[in-house]
């Protein structure tokens, strides 16, 4: 039988512990650290456009947005962040998750990640392109597409989005000249008969 939430709260709230990340190369922070004692069990929040309801990405029009076709937008974070580029891939009609969404559609995100991908390395000077999924503050599916660039080793693995807050933000006119060369490279395929999509937004 599965562990209880309840269980797995009980047996662990007195069992931290700390992991050597003071260690870690990729750590981006120096001196000790120590766990926060585990709170609670609380209610699931509500979120942000929970069972489609007052969905800010349905309500968005796409000139909002990066890049769009009939099934996909692609949109960046409101202002620059540390990382060079930062894009997230939305499904243009409301689902919660993988599992939520249809075979045909499923099958053509997987396709999505790989063309979202090449066009974030399409940037120049990206070694990785870290791609999550959270969901836990809007419900609308949306992918992230972290860009780490060549050479930072310390921003390697999961510790570039804590290094996305450390670092400075990139200047208004590389980011936005990053932003254009991901919905070049989008335009590039779509044109090349890999998808339909088309630039909504100039960004040149």
């Amino acid at each position: 039988m599965p562990e209880t939430p309840e269980q797995l709260h009980a047996r662990a709230a007195k069992a931290l512990r700390t992991p050597p990340v003071q260690e870690w190369d990729t750590w981006p922070f120096e001196g000790k650290v120590r766990p926060k004692a585990l709170e609670p069990l609380t209610p699931e929040p509500a979120i942000r456009g929970q069972g489609g309801v007052n969905c800010p990405a349905c309500e968005k029009p796409d000139s909002e947005y990066l890049w769009a076709d009939e099934r996909w937008r692609l949109t960046a974070l409101p202002e620059p962040h540390g990382l060079p580029v930062v894009v997230l891939l939305e499904p243009r009609e409301h689902f919660s998750g993988p599992a939520d969404l249809p075979e045909d559609l499923a099958r053509e995100q997987g396709v999505m990640l790989g063309r979202v991908e090449r066009a974030v390395l399409a940037v120049g000077g990206i070694a990785r392109v870290h791609i999550g999924r959270w969901g836990e503050g809007s419900e609308h599916l949306h992918w992230w597409f972290i860009g780490r660039p060549e050479g930072f080793g310390q921003l390697r693995s999961s510790m570039a989005e804590l290094w996305d807050d450390v670092l400075p933000p990139t200047p208004d006119e590389i980011w936005e000249d990053n932003l254009s060369r991901v919905v070049a490279a989008l335009n590039a395929e779509a044109a090349s008969g890999a998808g339909t999509g088309v630039a909504t937004v100039d960004r040149a």
